[in-house]
């Protein structure tokens, strides 16, 4: 009774985390690979590596016909959401890789190897200087050994094409960043997101209408969809009518909270924040940048809902699909389709030849 409890040596190094797929292997150097582990991070920098699905995918992958869709999610100092992130994907027919946010930082991996690029939710950094804040500096301040920060990275990885994805904090981090709405194209935070009008954490189911102007392909074919908040710091603040005006005209607050017949307002607690233009989501100019407040990775089954039940019996019919899954099939058949065409013109130059 009187023997003292064992707490966690902090001094250590995190370990790896085994996931429930795949055997552990330990190579020459000590170091472990496990098919999709992650690390578990003290709060410190970790140098240790990490390999997922065997090894990181490259362009030998296309050489060989493995055209998955790849997922990177990223994980660590207080995210949370990253299971379910990647849930969302592999139904959605995509390859998903959760990683620490050191191992990209220190150059185990590269976010150059993937698709799309994932911000979870969570509270990052305890959230202690604002949501999303301290990461949102990190990626934009820390500098690897080529003198390069993630910020830089993702900008290249924007302009090759690939697509960016934030979810409530990972929404916050992006918009703090100045990746959305990025009006300017110059990166700088334009809009900021801060505690919600009610003064409370809220928890609870929205209704959310896609704006039809839209030109991001995670919305595409979508008109509107339920799905649940969490979040104390939602509201979006637009500052300036010049920037509200051109985030309007563009179209880039995709999304919308809405009541029950499905039109935008700014009544609580449809609107459950307070947010201008009753914005739930962004995009930037571009389209391949997209972040929202809600959590559509936490609507993947019908059976996520709590009024399931009645849904089912009067209508026995009902896809027993949630509505935050047509999200990420949107993405994930739009870069299939974009392989397509690449491939197209490739193949045509080989039967010519």
């Amino acid at each position: 009774m009187n023997e003292k409890p064992l707490f966690p040596d902090l001094n250590s190094p995190p370990m790896p985390q085994r996931d429930e797929t795949g055997p552990a292997q330990t190579n020459a150097d000590g170091s472990v690979t496990v098919l999709g582990y992650k690390s578990i991070d003290g709060g410190h920098e970790s140098t240790e590596p990490l390999k997922s699905s065997g090894e990181q995918p490259g362009n030998w992958q296309l050489a060989t016909g493995n055209s998955n869709v790849r997922a990177l999610i990223l994980t660590g100092f207080g995210i949370n959401c990253e299971e379910e992130f990647a849930a969302a994907y592999k139904l959605a027919g995509a390859e998903p890789t959760i990683v620490h946010l050191n191992q990209v930082l220190h150059g185990h991996v590269s976010i150059h190897d993937y698709d799309i690029l994932n911000f979870p939710g969570g509270f990052s950094f305890g959230d202690d200087l604002g949501s999303g804040v301290v990461l949102a500096n990190k990626l934009r301040y820390r500098k690897n050994a080529e003198g390069r920060t993630l910020l830089d990275d993702i900008k290249e990885f924007i302009a090759n094409g690939k697509f960016v994805m934030g979810i409530c904090n990972g929404f916050q981090v992006l918009v703090k960043l100045g990746l959305l709405p990025n009006l300017s194209g110059n990166v700088t935070p334009e809009v900021t997101l801060t505690h919600n009008a009610s003064g409370r954490y809220e928890d609870r189911w929205v209704r959310l209408k896609v704006n039809p102007k839209s030109n991001s392909p995670f919305l595409k074919g979508i008109d509107s969809m339920e799905v649940p908040v969490r979040h104390g710091e939602g509201r979006l603040i637009i500052k300036g009518e010049e920037t509200l005006a051109e985030i309007e005209a563009r179209a880039l607050n995709c999304l919308a909270y809405t009541d029950f017949d499905g039109s935008p307002t700014d009544v609580y607690p449809h609107n459950p924040n307070g947010a201008d233009l009753n914005c739930a989501g962004l995009t930037d100019t571009t389209g391949q940048v997209f972040g929202l407040m809600p959590h559509p990775e936490a609507f993947l089954s019908l059976y996520n809902h709590p009024d399931w039940a009645r849904r089912k019996r009067v209508n026995p019919n009902l896809s027993e699909e949630g509505d935050g899954l047509r999200l990420f099939r949107n993405i994930v058949e739009h870069v299939q389709s974009q392989r397509q065409t690449t491939a197209t013109p490739q193949e045509a130059r080989q039967f010519s030849s």
